[in-house]
Order: structure tokens, then sequence, then C-alpha cells
């Protein structure tokens, strides 16, 4: 498999995203509940100002599904300078080089929006960060996840207790920390927020870091270029989490959110954000 995905990431950028948009359709109308969940999410998001615009907004999302795992073989096994020689333009560098003078490292967050597998590997280029990931059951899968995202100074460690505490020693040493701040957390791991004025079980990780080593949050974000021209990716700073993680994991959806309002398309709709992980409190009523 591996040598079959080596093989794939020699083809052009614009070839494998034409074949993500095929796929894209492919999965949409494959048994399960990709296409309602897609479809249910858009119209309740309050993006669209009609049913057409939904449709529209449903078109795109679906090619650019497509393209998150038919660009995979690129990000992964192509030569690592030819990888970072596909983004075009880092937008808020200046914000994310003034957050580590600060000396505290930082925690990086990039949510399902475009090649969000991107960030970590560009940011691996200049310095060390340690990423949280889920292992694979299947051996093999696993393997191939620590092939391509281990690039460069880029390094995992599990979504355990283990792997929390690689990322603690990480920022103590002034390193970073790569989370993905929009999956579902596990029971006890999160808050009820709004997203979307829906409540969604929002990790509190990247908060209570932040509030025990004082490192700073960094929202970065791949956007995905039209026609296979590359990536450009956009930095932004949070704000300091308070006390209250309800109202932090509050503060952090709200940034999603506008991130996923300028790039409505790219976002990774047919993941489902609203689940209630067994064992989780019931969520509060919204205001």
């Amino acid at each position: 498999m591996r040598l079959f995905l080596q093989l794939l990431a020699r083809l052009p950028l614009p070839l494998l995203h034409g074949a993500g948009i095929v796929l894209g359709w492919a999965i949409y109308w494959s048994p399960g509940r990709h296409r309602a969940r897609m479809r249910q999410q858009i119209a309740r998001s309050g993006l669209c100002a009609s049913a057409a615009e939904c449709r529209r907004l449903t078109r795109r999302a679906v090619g650019e599904m497509g393209k998150t795992f038919s660009e995979l073989p690129v990000l992964w096994f192509r030569p690592y300078e030819r990888v970072l020689a596909l983004v075009r333009e880092v937008r808020g560098r200046d914000l994310l080089d003034a957050a580590l003078a600060e000396g505290h490292g930082a925690i990086l967050m990039s949510p399902h929006i475009g090649a969000f597998e991107l960030a970590s590997l560009c940011y691996g280029a200049r310095a060390p960060v340690t990423v949280l990931y889920k292992p694979h059951r299947r051996a093999w899968v696993n393997a191939l996840q620590l092939a391509g995202r281990e690039r460069g100074q880029a390094r995992l460690a599990p979504a355990t207790a283990a792997g929390v505490r690689t990322l603690y020693k990480a920022l103590r040493r002034g390193e970073a920390a790569g989370i993905l701040p929009d999956q579902v957390a596990s029971k006890g791991e999160g808050a009820w927020a709004p997203f979307f004025g829906r409540p969604a079980y929002t990790p509190v990780l990247p908060l209570t870091l932040a509030q025990k080593t004082g490192a700073p949050l960094i929202l970065g974000v791949a956007e995905r270029l039209s026609w296979g021209r590359g990536y450009r990716i956009h930095v932004s700073r949070l704000p300091a989490p308070g006390e209250d993680l309800g109202a932090a994991a509050a503060v952090l959806n709200r940034a999603i959110e506008d991130a996923v309002r300028r790039f409505p398309a790219q976002y990774f709709w047919s993941y489902n954000r609203y689940k209630r992980p067994g064992g989780a409190p019931p969520p509060e009523p919204l205001p």
C-alpha cells in the first residue's frame, strides 16, 4: 500500500484534485449517513440564504471532501521539500513568530478545513511540533500515518494520558503542540459550547494546556487553492482562556466558525460534530 501511495504522490496535484471530486461524489452517494449529514449540517448552519444556495454549497463541499482524501498521497509521500513548495503563502506568520518569542511554545490548532494535514507539516519545517493523534486499530494503517505525518520536525503522540504528558513536556521546552480543535471530545474531556447555534461537545485539552503552561492558542487554516495550484495558510491568535472552560470553548468555536465562513466549501461537513459521546452529560439549552 505504501508503494502504491508513493506512486500516486508523483501525479500532478491538479489531476489528484480532479480525481478527488469524483471520489467525493462516490462517497456522497454511497450507503451511509454522509449525504444526509452534509445536507442537514449545511442547511442548519445559517450560511445559506436559500435552499438553492445550500444545494450549491453542498455540491462544492462534496468535491472538496473528496480532495481531502485524494491529496493525502502528495502530503504524506511526496518528497518533503516539494510538499513545502506547494504552500504559496502564509498569512499571519508574524503572529506566530511573536507568540513563539514569548517563550512558552505554542498550541497549534488546525480544524477540519481544507488541507488540515498540512499545517503541522509546514510548521515542522521550521521548529519541533508534537501532534496528538488517534492510533488506528490496524497496524499497517497506523504505520502509514506515522510515515506520512512524522516529517521534518513533526512528531506524533497518541491520544492517551501518556500522549498528553508528552504535549506538556514539549510546551515546557518552548516547542509547539498540535491538536485538532473541532473533533468530538471523549467523555469527561469536553465542554458543551455552541457551534453554528447548536451545542457541540468541544475538546478542552488545548484550553487546559494554555491555562497551565501559558502557551498561546494559534489557529491555522490551510486553504486549498483552486485548480490544484497549492495551498495558502492563514494564521490567527485566540485570546488566552479564562478559568471558565465553557466560555473559553465558546470562544474557540466562534473562531472556527469564522474560518468556516471564509471557506465554507472546504469544511468537512460530513463529520458528525454534534455527536454526544457515551457517558457525557446532556447539553444545556443554549440561550
